[in-house]
């Protein structure tokens, strides 16, 4: 079986939609998206991941099943839960309140190098759900029914988890398709790797529209593991000359002021 993960085009998130750039990300994508021989497709709740595949699915002619739990990765911390030092992950980026003065609450992965570079039980497989930061968030039951609901779709599909490894019970050459967005990708990824989340959400990036793949492997009759053939693949941009969206990205050089910090 093979899994293609597409994230969405360049999002506009006030409207949470795609930016124009985007819908151009999102037609080019179209123009190739019958190679990809799609059996199944399932996307996210949220506007930008349903436009980008809106785009798609009139090109493949297929229905498609929207799962609440592909909607971006929505794990927060609290740093009214922290202590100073694990605050400081989020550094300049916290905000407070002004009507109760209490911190607003972010996105949990999206901190600071010089924290978690600090910090290895982030990147232990199974420290990371006792560390101070995942303690002072929601990101242990996300995560769970996250997984919960990705097993149970490859279950679905005739791949049973058993402990690390997946059981083929009805083994197959379907392609399934996903259109949703990096954040959740990564942590379908670190459950097909069994590593901590944290691994693809700090060392990935995969521009908008971009082609995450991923096949089973059976070596062995009735065991399956999930390999990874490409991440983040732009093939449908470059051929039709457009340049990839910096959305997913921060700035190579801080002096960059042009890019994101």
């Amino acid at each position: 079986m093979r899994l293609l993960f597409f994230r969405h085009g360049d999002p506009d998130y006030v409207i949470d939609g795609l930016t124009d750039k985007g819908k151009v990300e999102a037609k080019l994508l179209a123009d190739r998206i019958k190679s990809f021989g799609i059996d199944e497709v399932y996307e996210s709740p949220l506007g930008r991941a349903k436009d980008t595949a809106s785009y798609s699915l009139k090109e493949l002619s297929l229905p498609v099943t929207t799962c609440q739990w592909l909607m971006e990765f929505p794990a927060l911390f609290d740093p009214n839960l922290a202590d100073d030092e694990t605050r400081n992950a989020y550094k300049s980026e916290l905000k407070k309140d002004e009507g109760s003065g209490a911190f607003e609450k972010r996105i949990v992965w999206d901190m600071m190098p010089s924290y978690y570079m600090n910090h290895p039980e982030l990147f232990d497989r199974n420290a990371w759900r006792d560390s101070e930061l995942v303690k002072a968030s929601n990101a242990l039951s996300v995560y769970d029914n996250v997984i919960k609901n990705f097993d149970g779709l490859l279950e679905d599909h005739g791949y049973k988890r058993d402990g690390d490894i997946y059981r083929v019970t009805a083994g197959n050459d379907k392609t399934i398709a996903l259109f949703c967005h990096f954040g959740i990708t990564c942590v379908m990824l670190s459950r097909l790797w069994n590593v901590s989340p944290f691994m693809p959400l700090q060392f990935l990036a995969m521009a908008p529209t971009s082609v995450t793949e991923v096949v089973t492997e059976e070596r062995e009759k009735g065991i399956a593991i999930f390999r990874t053939l490409r991440v983040g693949d732009i093939t449908h941009l470059t051929i039709g000359n457009e340049a990839p969206s910096f959305s997913a990205r921060f700035c190579e050089r801080f002096e960059n002021e042009e890019e994101r910090h």
